[in-house]
Protein backbone atom coordinates (compact mmCIF):
# COMPACT_ATOMS: atom_id res chain seq x y z
CA UNK A 1 0.00 0.00 0.00
CA UNK A 2 2.70 2.13 0.89
CA UNK A 3 5.28 1.58 -2.61
CA UNK A 4 1.53 1.80 -4.28
CA UNK A 5 0.94 6.01 -2.53
CA UNK A 6 5.15 6.38 -3.28
CA UNK A 7 3.94 5.60 -7.14
CA UNK A 8 1.11 7.53 -7.24
CA UNK A 9 2.99 10.41 -5.87
CA UNK A 10 5.87 10.10 -8.47
CA UNK A 11 3.51 10.09 -11.55
CA UNK A 12 1.68 12.47 -10.33
CA UNK A 13 4.53 14.78 -10.54
CA UNK A 14 5.81 13.41 -13.87
CA UNK A 15 2.59 14.62 -15.28
CA UNK A 16 2.38 17.73 -14.00
CA UNK A 17 5.98 19.13 -14.56
CA UNK A 18 5.52 17.61 -18.24
CA UNK A 19 2.16 20.30 -18.52
CA UNK A 20 4.20 23.11 -16.76
CA UNK A 21 6.64 22.57 -19.41
CA UNK A 22 3.87 22.98 -22.40
CA UNK A 23 2.35 25.45 -20.99
CA UNK A 24 5.73 27.42 -20.55
CA UNK A 25 6.29 26.31 -24.22
CA UNK A 26 9.51 24.99 -23.59
CA UNK A 27 8.55 21.55 -24.43
CA UNK A 28 9.80 22.05 -28.48
CA UNK A 29 13.06 21.51 -29.36
CA UNK A 30 15.08 24.47 -29.46
CA UNK A 31 16.88 25.51 -32.45
CA UNK A 32 20.58 27.31 -32.27
CA UNK A 33 21.26 29.69 -35.17
CA UNK A 34 24.71 31.22 -35.68
CA UNK A 35 24.41 34.54 -37.14
CA UNK A 36 27.59 36.85 -37.68
CA UNK A 37 28.46 39.85 -35.41
CA UNK A 38 27.66 43.31 -37.08
CA UNK A 39 29.21 46.22 -36.34
CA UNK A 40 27.25 49.57 -35.90
CA UNK A 41 27.00 51.37 -38.79
CA UNK A 42 28.40 55.10 -39.17
CA UNK A 43 26.21 57.68 -39.25
CA UNK A 44 25.79 58.90 -42.80
CA UNK A 45 25.59 62.92 -43.54
CA UNK A 46 23.79 62.13 -47.22
CA UNK A 47 22.04 65.20 -48.29
CA UNK A 48 18.94 63.06 -50.03
CA UNK A 49 16.94 63.71 -48.17
CA UNK A 50 18.53 64.11 -44.59
CA UNK A 51 15.42 63.62 -41.68
CA UNK A 52 15.44 62.71 -38.34
CA UNK A 53 13.12 61.47 -35.62
CA UNK A 54 9.16 62.01 -36.52
CA UNK A 55 9.74 63.00 -39.31
CA UNK A 56 10.95 67.05 -39.41
CA UNK A 57 14.04 67.56 -41.75
CA UNK A 58 17.17 68.36 -40.23
CA UNK A 59 18.05 71.56 -42.28
CA UNK A 60 21.43 71.91 -40.61
CA UNK A 61 23.26 69.74 -43.05
CA UNK A 62 21.30 71.63 -45.84
CA UNK A 63 22.27 74.86 -44.37
CA UNK A 64 25.84 74.06 -44.50
CA UNK A 65 26.52 72.72 -47.80
CA UNK A 66 24.37 75.57 -49.44
CA UNK A 67 25.13 78.54 -47.70
CA UNK A 68 28.20 79.62 -49.53
CA UNK A 69 26.11 79.93 -52.74
CA UNK A 70 23.90 82.30 -51.48
CA UNK A 71 25.09 85.72 -52.15
CA UNK A 72 24.08 89.46 -50.71
CA UNK A 73 23.55 91.71 -52.93
CA UNK A 74 23.44 95.75 -52.71
CA UNK A 75 21.80 97.58 -55.53
CA UNK A 76 21.76 101.59 -55.15
CA UNK A 77 21.48 104.33 -57.42
CA UNK A 78 22.38 108.03 -57.27
CA UNK A 79 21.01 109.84 -54.52
CA UNK A 80 19.86 107.31 -52.63
CA UNK A 81 21.13 104.87 -50.72
CA UNK A 82 20.26 100.63 -50.35
CA UNK A 83 17.68 99.69 -52.93
CA UNK A 84 14.37 98.42 -51.73
CA UNK A 85 15.27 94.76 -51.20
CA UNK A 86 11.01 93.24 -50.59
CA UNK A 87 7.95 93.18 -51.95
CA UNK A 88 4.79 93.04 -50.09
CA UNK A 89 1.18 92.99 -50.60
CA UNK A 90 -2.06 93.83 -49.38
CA UNK A 91 -5.82 93.61 -50.00
CA UNK A 92 -7.24 96.33 -50.91
CA UNK A 93 -11.48 97.19 -50.19
CA UNK A 94 -13.44 94.74 -51.88
CA UNK A 95 -10.79 92.00 -52.22
CA UNK A 96 -9.22 94.29 -54.71
CA UNK A 97 -6.29 92.82 -56.74
CA UNK A 98 -3.38 92.71 -54.19
CA UNK A 99 -1.01 95.78 -54.71
CA UNK A 100 2.83 95.95 -54.59
CA UNK A 101 4.20 98.25 -52.25
CA UNK A 102 8.20 98.51 -51.42
CA UNK A 103 9.63 99.62 -48.10
CA UNK A 104 13.39 100.67 -47.63
CA UNK A 105 16.20 99.41 -45.53
CA UNK A 106 18.16 96.24 -46.05
CA UNK A 107 19.95 94.35 -48.95
CA UNK A 108 18.39 91.47 -51.21
CA UNK A 109 19.60 87.87 -51.70
CA UNK A 110 20.54 86.12 -54.56
CA UNK A 111 22.13 82.12 -54.84
CA UNK A 112 24.86 81.26 -57.62
CA UNK A 113 23.34 78.68 -60.29
CA UNK A 114 26.61 78.60 -61.97
CA UNK A 115 30.39 78.38 -61.41
CA UNK A 116 31.33 80.92 -64.58
CA UNK A 117 29.17 83.24 -61.88
CA UNK A 118 25.71 83.42 -62.63
CA UNK A 119 23.37 84.40 -59.96
CA UNK A 120 19.29 84.68 -59.94
CA UNK A 121 17.59 86.92 -57.67
CA UNK A 122 14.65 89.28 -57.80
CA UNK A 123 14.03 91.72 -60.49
CA UNK A 124 12.60 94.38 -57.73
CA UNK A 125 15.65 94.12 -56.03
CA UNK A 126 18.01 95.34 -58.58
CA UNK A 127 15.16 97.58 -60.80
CA UNK A 128 16.82 100.70 -61.32
CA UNK A 129 20.03 100.34 -59.66
CA UNK A 130 23.13 102.23 -61.21
CA UNK A 131 25.19 100.15 -59.12
CA UNK A 132 25.58 96.33 -57.65
CA UNK A 133 27.60 94.69 -55.04
CA UNK A 134 27.78 91.03 -54.87
CA UNK A 135 29.14 89.90 -51.77
CA UNK A 136 30.26 86.15 -51.13
CA UNK A 137 29.59 84.09 -47.57
CA UNK A 138 33.40 83.86 -47.34
CA UNK A 139 33.36 88.14 -47.37
CA UNK A 140 34.60 89.03 -50.92
CA UNK A 141 32.66 91.74 -52.86
CA UNK A 142 32.62 91.86 -56.41
CA UNK A 143 30.39 94.20 -59.21
CA UNK A 144 27.22 92.50 -60.19
CA UNK A 145 26.14 93.21 -63.66
CA UNK A 146 22.45 92.92 -65.07
CA UNK A 147 22.20 89.93 -67.64
CA UNK A 148 18.57 90.06 -67.99
CA UNK A 149 15.64 90.57 -66.09
CA UNK A 150 11.83 89.65 -66.18
CA UNK A 151 9.56 91.87 -64.29
CA UNK A 152 6.49 89.97 -64.78
CA UNK A 153 7.48 86.85 -62.66
CA UNK A 154 10.22 89.41 -60.83
CA UNK A 155 12.85 87.18 -62.01
CA UNK A 156 16.72 88.64 -62.76
CA UNK A 157 19.61 87.07 -63.93
CA UNK A 158 23.33 89.10 -62.80
CA UNK A 159 26.64 87.55 -63.04
CA UNK A 160 30.06 88.28 -62.09
CA UNK A 161 32.56 89.47 -64.92
CA UNK A 162 35.70 87.09 -64.56
CA UNK A 163 34.39 84.55 -61.52
CA UNK A 164 35.18 80.94 -62.22
CA UNK A 165 35.01 77.73 -59.56
CA UNK A 166 32.27 79.72 -57.87
CA UNK A 167 30.38 77.29 -55.33
CA UNK A 168 26.89 76.67 -56.74
CA UNK A 169 23.25 76.10 -55.72
CA UNK A 170 21.66 72.50 -56.87
CA UNK A 171 18.75 73.42 -58.45
CA UNK A 172 15.66 71.17 -58.22
CA UNK A 173 11.99 70.31 -59.47
CA UNK A 174 9.27 72.41 -58.15
CA UNK A 175 6.92 70.84 -60.06
CA UNK A 176 7.28 68.33 -57.56
CA UNK A 177 6.84 70.12 -54.02
CA UNK A 178 3.97 69.45 -52.63
CA UNK A 179 1.76 70.94 -49.72
CA UNK A 180 3.11 70.38 -46.26
CA UNK A 181 6.49 69.47 -47.46
CA UNK A 182 9.60 70.86 -45.23
CA UNK A 183 11.89 74.29 -46.67
CA UNK A 184 13.76 76.58 -45.27
CA UNK A 185 14.90 79.86 -46.07
CA UNK A 186 18.29 81.64 -46.64
CA UNK A 187 19.25 85.05 -47.47
CA UNK A 188 19.49 88.50 -45.17
CA UNK A 189 16.91 89.22 -43.01
CA UNK A 190 16.92 92.87 -41.87
CA UNK A 191 20.63 92.70 -42.82
CA UNK A 192 21.74 89.61 -40.83
CA UNK A 193 23.19 87.48 -43.53
CA UNK A 194 22.38 84.38 -44.00
CA UNK A 195 20.04 83.55 -41.96
CA UNK A 196 17.84 80.16 -41.94
CA UNK A 197 14.37 80.01 -41.83
CA UNK A 198 12.32 77.03 -41.14
CA UNK A 199 8.47 76.14 -42.38
CA UNK A 200 6.73 74.10 -44.88
CA UNK A 201 4.38 74.62 -47.91
CA UNK A 202 1.29 75.75 -46.96
CA UNK A 203 0.06 75.93 -50.79
CA UNK A 204 1.21 76.21 -54.17
CA UNK A 205 0.14 78.45 -57.48
CA UNK A 206 -0.65 81.44 -55.17
CA UNK A 207 -1.80 84.52 -57.29
CA UNK A 208 -0.84 87.41 -56.44
CA UNK A 209 -0.10 90.18 -58.43
CA UNK A 210 -0.75 88.91 -62.43
CA UNK A 211 -3.07 86.36 -62.15
CA UNK A 212 -2.51 84.86 -65.87
CA UNK A 213 1.39 84.35 -64.89
CA UNK A 214 1.53 83.90 -60.73
CA UNK A 215 2.12 80.52 -59.71
CA UNK A 216 3.71 81.09 -56.36
CA UNK A 217 4.53 78.92 -53.71
CA UNK A 218 3.27 79.94 -50.25
CA UNK A 219 5.41 79.10 -46.91
CA UNK A 220 5.06 79.50 -43.69
CA UNK A 221 9.04 79.94 -43.24
CA UNK A 222 10.01 83.44 -41.87
CA UNK A 223 10.75 86.19 -44.63
CA UNK A 224 11.16 89.36 -44.20
CA UNK A 225 13.60 92.38 -45.57
CA UNK A 226 16.20 91.50 -47.39
CA UNK A 227 15.21 87.86 -48.15
CA UNK A 228 14.53 89.19 -51.66
CA UNK A 229 15.90 87.20 -54.29
CA UNK A 230 17.43 83.94 -51.62
CA UNK A 231 16.74 80.40 -52.06
CA UNK A 232 13.96 78.15 -51.28
CA UNK A 233 15.22 74.80 -49.94
CA UNK A 234 13.89 71.51 -49.81
CA UNK A 235 15.05 68.46 -47.93
CA UNK A 236 17.43 67.31 -50.21
CA UNK A 237 19.56 70.56 -50.38
CA UNK A 238 17.65 71.66 -53.72
CA UNK A 239 16.84 75.23 -54.58
CA UNK A 240 12.78 75.15 -55.65
CA UNK A 241 12.08 78.50 -55.23
CA UNK A 242 13.03 82.16 -55.50
CA UNK A 243 12.04 83.87 -52.13
CA UNK A 244 10.51 86.94 -53.37
CA UNK A 245 6.97 88.34 -51.26
CA UNK A 246 5.33 88.64 -47.62
CA UNK A 247 2.16 89.44 -46.53
CA UNK A 248 2.09 93.00 -45.34
CA UNK A 249 -0.34 91.67 -42.67
CA UNK A 250 1.98 89.21 -41.18
CA UNK A 251 5.63 88.06 -41.55
CA UNK A 252 4.15 84.48 -41.47
CA UNK A 253 3.16 84.40 -44.75
CA UNK A 254 5.32 84.51 -47.28
CA UNK A 255 5.84 83.19 -51.20
CA UNK A 256 8.68 82.22 -53.71
CA UNK A 257 8.70 82.37 -57.68
CA UNK A 258 8.93 78.29 -58.55
CA UNK A 259 12.58 77.75 -59.73
CA UNK A 260 10.91 75.49 -63.04
CA UNK A 261 9.47 78.96 -63.82
CA UNK A 262 12.35 80.74 -63.48
CA UNK A 263 14.77 78.35 -65.45
CA UNK A 264 12.38 78.28 -68.37
CA UNK A 265 13.09 81.77 -69.11
CA UNK A 266 17.29 81.54 -68.28
CA UNK A 267 17.95 80.72 -72.26
CA UNK A 268 16.20 84.39 -73.46
CA UNK A 269 17.70 86.20 -70.59
CA UNK A 270 20.90 85.15 -71.51
CA UNK A 271 20.65 85.75 -75.40
CA UNK A 272 18.80 88.40 -75.15
CA UNK A 273 18.60 90.30 -71.30
CA UNK A 274 14.71 89.98 -71.61
CA UNK A 275 11.70 87.33 -72.04
CA UNK A 276 9.56 87.67 -74.97
CA UNK A 277 6.11 85.50 -74.89
CA UNK A 278 3.33 84.84 -76.89
CA UNK A 279 0.09 86.33 -76.46
CA UNK A 280 -3.62 86.05 -77.85
CA UNK A 281 -5.39 88.94 -75.85
CA UNK A 282 -7.67 86.90 -73.94
CA UNK A 283 -9.39 86.46 -70.22
CA UNK A 284 -10.43 82.68 -69.45
CA UNK A 285 -11.92 81.06 -66.72
CA UNK A 286 -11.68 77.24 -66.08
CA UNK A 287 -14.62 75.03 -66.65
CA UNK A 288 -16.41 74.38 -63.62
CA UNK A 289 -19.47 72.79 -62.54
CA UNK A 290 -21.22 75.29 -61.62
CA UNK A 291 -19.88 77.50 -64.96
CA UNK A 292 -21.23 73.88 -66.59
CA UNK A 293 -25.12 73.33 -64.98
CA UNK A 294 -25.85 77.56 -65.61
CA UNK A 295 -24.84 77.27 -69.61
CA UNK A 296 -25.50 73.88 -70.33
CA UNK A 297 -21.78 72.73 -71.28
CA UNK A 298 -21.46 69.53 -72.84
CA UNK A 299 -17.60 69.60 -71.83
CA UNK A 300 -15.87 69.41 -68.55
CA UNK A 301 -12.43 70.54 -69.09
CA UNK A 302 -10.50 73.46 -70.88
CA UNK A 303 -10.20 77.07 -70.94
CA UNK A 304 -13.60 79.02 -71.43
CA UNK A 305 -13.00 82.75 -72.70
CA UNK A 306 -14.76 85.49 -70.84
CA UNK A 307 -13.69 88.52 -72.62
CA UNK A 308 -11.54 89.44 -75.55
CA UNK A 309 -9.42 92.37 -76.08
CA UNK A 310 -9.39 94.66 -79.04
CA UNK A 311 -7.49 94.54 -81.90
CA UNK A 312 -6.47 91.50 -80.01
CA UNK A 313 -5.38 88.25 -81.94
CA UNK A 314 -7.80 86.63 -80.23
CA UNK A 315 -10.40 89.14 -81.69
CA UNK A 316 -8.46 88.79 -85.75
CA UNK A 317 -9.06 85.13 -85.20
CA UNK A 318 -12.16 85.28 -85.09
CA UNK A 319 -12.34 83.42 -81.41
CA UNK A 320 -16.05 85.05 -79.43
CA UNK A 321 -16.77 84.55 -75.70
CA UNK A 322 -17.78 81.67 -74.32
CA UNK A 323 -16.05 80.15 -76.19
CA UNK A 324 -14.30 77.26 -74.57
CA UNK A 325 -10.62 76.22 -75.85
CA UNK A 326 -9.74 72.31 -75.11
CA UNK A 327 -6.83 71.94 -77.58
CA UNK A 328 -3.55 73.79 -78.83
CA UNK A 329 -2.22 72.07 -81.74
CA UNK A 330 -3.26 68.65 -80.07
CA UNK A 331 -1.93 69.25 -76.83
CA UNK A 332 -4.94 68.77 -74.12
CA UNK A 333 -5.66 71.97 -72.13
CA UNK A 334 -7.55 71.26 -69.03
CA UNK A 335 -7.51 74.35 -67.80
CA UNK A 336 -7.16 78.21 -68.35
CA UNK A 337 -3.42 77.98 -66.51
CA UNK A 338 -2.43 75.15 -69.54
CA UNK A 339 -3.39 77.28 -71.66
CA UNK A 340 -1.73 80.51 -70.42
CA UNK A 341 1.71 78.32 -70.09
CA UNK A 342 1.22 77.06 -73.66
CA UNK A 343 0.45 80.52 -75.59
CA UNK A 344 3.41 81.90 -73.33
CA UNK A 345 5.84 79.72 -74.40
CA UNK A 346 5.19 80.48 -77.85
CA UNK A 347 7.08 82.67 -80.31
CA UNK A 348 5.56 86.43 -80.99
CA UNK A 349 4.56 85.72 -84.19
CA UNK A 350 4.12 82.08 -84.58
CA UNK A 351 0.60 80.66 -85.43
CA UNK A 352 -1.28 78.44 -83.03
CA UNK A 353 -3.64 76.31 -83.84
CA UNK A 354 -6.96 76.09 -81.40
CA UNK A 355 -9.60 74.02 -81.62
CA UNK A 356 -12.48 75.35 -79.67
CA UNK A 357 -15.91 74.23 -78.53
CA UNK A 358 -18.82 76.97 -79.36
CA UNK A 359 -22.23 75.67 -78.85
CA UNK A 360 -21.50 72.54 -79.07
CA UNK A 361 -19.39 72.42 -82.05
CA UNK A 362 -16.03 71.96 -82.24
CA UNK A 363 -13.71 74.12 -84.81
CA UNK A 364 -10.21 75.41 -84.89
CA UNK A 365 -8.75 78.33 -85.46
CA UNK A 366 -5.22 79.61 -86.39
CA UNK A 367 -4.07 82.41 -84.21
CA UNK A 368 -0.88 84.39 -85.00
CA UNK A 369 0.78 85.71 -82.22
CA UNK A 370 1.84 89.01 -80.94
CA UNK A 371 4.41 89.48 -77.98
CA UNK A 372 2.96 89.84 -74.52
CA UNK A 373 2.32 93.70 -73.07
CA UNK A 374 2.93 94.98 -69.88
CA UNK A 375 0.32 94.67 -67.18
CA UNK A 376 -1.92 97.02 -67.25
CA UNK A 377 -2.03 99.26 -63.90
CA UNK A 378 -3.35 102.43 -62.55
CA UNK A 379 -1.76 105.33 -62.19
CA UNK A 380 -0.24 104.46 -58.53
CA UNK A 381 -0.67 100.92 -59.30
CA UNK A 382 -3.72 100.36 -57.08
CA UNK A 383 -7.03 99.57 -58.90
CA UNK A 384 -9.77 102.28 -58.57
CA UNK A 385 -12.75 101.00 -56.80
CA UNK A 386 -16.07 102.73 -57.62
CA UNK A 387 -16.63 105.28 -55.11
CA UNK A 388 -19.76 106.21 -52.95
CA UNK A 389 -20.66 109.63 -54.44
CA UNK A 390 -23.27 109.83 -56.98
CA UNK A 391 -27.08 109.70 -56.72
CA UNK A 392 -28.74 107.60 -54.39
CA UNK A 393 -29.44 103.98 -56.49
CA UNK A 394 -32.61 103.67 -58.07
CA UNK A 395 -34.20 100.26 -59.11
CA UNK A 396 -33.38 96.39 -58.00
CA UNK A 397 -34.61 94.93 -54.85
CA UNK A 398 -32.15 94.04 -51.66
CA UNK A 399 -34.33 91.22 -50.59
CA UNK A 400 -34.24 89.57 -53.81
CA UNK A 401 -32.93 85.90 -54.12
CA UNK A 402 -29.21 87.32 -54.71
CA UNK A 403 -29.05 90.01 -52.68
CA UNK A 404 -28.32 92.71 -55.12
CA UNK A 405 -29.74 96.01 -55.64
CA UNK A 406 -28.31 97.51 -59.17
CA UNK A 407 -28.96 100.33 -61.00
CA UNK A 408 -29.27 101.90 -65.04
CA UNK A 409 -25.36 102.19 -66.39
CA UNK A 410 -25.60 106.15 -66.73
CA UNK A 411 -22.69 108.18 -68.80
CA UNK A 412 -21.87 109.62 -65.30
CA UNK A 413 -21.04 106.06 -63.73
CA UNK A 414 -19.07 105.24 -67.62
CA UNK A 415 -17.35 108.41 -68.00
CA UNK A 416 -15.64 108.57 -64.11
CA UNK A 417 -14.69 104.90 -64.56
CA UNK A 418 -14.20 105.28 -68.46
CA UNK A 419 -16.77 102.31 -69.29
CA UNK A 420 -16.27 101.39 -73.07
CA UNK A 421 -19.54 102.46 -75.16
CA UNK A 422 -19.69 98.99 -76.01
CA UNK A 423 -20.67 97.60 -72.70
CA UNK A 424 -24.28 97.24 -71.95
CA UNK A 425 -26.04 96.31 -68.51
CA UNK A 426 -26.69 97.30 -64.75
CA UNK A 427 -24.43 98.40 -62.20
CA UNK A 428 -24.34 96.65 -58.98
CA UNK A 429 -24.52 99.47 -56.23
CA UNK A 430 -24.97 97.57 -53.31
CA UNK A 431 -24.01 93.60 -52.05
CA UNK A 432 -25.82 92.25 -48.98
CA UNK A 433 -22.52 90.36 -47.29
CA UNK A 434 -25.63 87.60 -46.04
CA UNK A 435 -26.38 87.07 -50.09
CA UNK A 436 -25.38 84.60 -52.39
CA UNK A 437 -23.35 87.18 -54.71
CA UNK A 438 -21.33 88.08 -51.94
CA UNK A 439 -19.97 84.69 -51.43
CA UNK A 440 -19.77 84.22 -55.25
CA UNK A 441 -17.24 87.66 -55.22
CA UNK A 442 -19.59 89.83 -56.58
CA UNK A 443 -19.10 93.72 -56.14
CA UNK A 444 -19.79 97.08 -55.72
CA UNK A 445 -19.51 98.38 -59.56
CA UNK A 446 -19.44 95.73 -61.36
CA UNK A 447 -21.51 96.18 -64.49
CA UNK A 448 -23.79 93.32 -65.40
CA UNK A 449 -24.09 92.54 -68.85
CA UNK A 450 -25.79 88.93 -69.33
CA UNK A 451 -26.79 86.41 -67.02
CA UNK A 452 -26.90 82.44 -68.50
CA UNK A 453 -26.02 84.70 -72.09
CA UNK A 454 -29.08 86.17 -71.56
CA UNK A 455 -28.60 90.06 -72.11
CA UNK A 456 -29.33 92.87 -69.43
CA UNK A 457 -29.60 96.10 -70.81
CA UNK A 458 -31.90 97.45 -67.85
CA UNK A 459 -33.02 96.62 -63.89
CA UNK A 460 -36.14 95.40 -65.98
CA UNK A 461 -34.39 92.66 -67.80
CA UNK A 462 -32.15 92.28 -64.86
CA UNK A 463 -35.03 91.92 -62.21
CA UNK A 464 -36.91 89.56 -64.67
CA UNK A 465 -34.51 86.96 -64.98
CA UNK A 466 -33.06 86.63 -61.28
CA UNK A 467 -37.08 86.85 -60.62
CA UNK A 468 -37.27 83.64 -62.52
CA UNK A 469 -34.91 81.49 -60.64
CA UNK A 470 -35.45 78.99 -58.43
CA UNK A 471 -33.38 77.98 -55.49
CA UNK A 472 -30.75 75.59 -56.10
CA UNK A 473 -30.46 77.60 -59.61
CA UNK A 474 -26.89 78.43 -60.78
CA UNK A 475 -26.68 81.91 -62.85
CA UNK A 476 -23.94 82.43 -64.91
CA UNK A 477 -22.99 86.24 -65.18
CA UNK A 478 -20.50 87.68 -67.67
CA UNK A 479 -19.80 91.13 -65.73
CA UNK A 480 -17.54 93.99 -66.87
CA UNK A 481 -14.95 94.70 -63.81
CA UNK A 482 -13.81 98.66 -64.36
CA UNK A 483 -10.97 97.87 -62.69
CA UNK A 484 -9.21 95.91 -64.66
CA UNK A 485 -10.99 97.43 -67.24
CA UNK A 486 -12.25 93.54 -68.69
CA UNK A 487 -15.01 90.86 -68.55
CA UNK A 488 -14.96 88.22 -66.54
CA UNK A 489 -17.41 85.32 -65.47
CA UNK A 490 -18.94 84.72 -62.30
CA UNK A 491 -21.52 81.79 -61.24
CA UNK A 492 -24.29 82.60 -58.35
CA UNK A 493 -26.37 79.38 -56.69
CA UNK A 494 -29.43 80.66 -55.65
CA UNK A 495 -30.60 80.43 -52.43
Amino acid sequence: MRRFTVLTVLLSSTVAFLVGLLIAGQFSTPVVTTAPRVSPRPVSRSPVPIGVGGGAANFADVAERINAAVVNIDATSKGAGLRDSQRFFRRGPNDTPPRNFDSPGGAGSGFIIDRAGYILTNHHVIENAERITVTLADGRAFRGEVVGTDPAIDVALLRIPGAKDLPEAPLGNSDELRVGEWVCAIGNPLGYVHSVTVGVVSFIGRKLFDASLDDYIQTDAAINFGNSGGPLINTRGEVIGINSAVSSRTSSIGFAVPINQAVSILPQLKASGRVSRGYMGVLLTDVTPPLQRALGLDVTRGAMVQDINPDSPAERSGLRVYDIIVEVEGRDISANDDLIRDISARTPGSIARVEVVRDGRRLTLPIRLTERPQSRTTEDGTPTMPGSRGPRPAGGDPEMPLGLTVRELDRSFMGRLEVPDSVQGVVVTRVDPTGAAFSSQVRRGFVIIEINRRPVRNVTDFNRVVSAAKPGDVLAMLYYDPTIGQRALLTVTVE
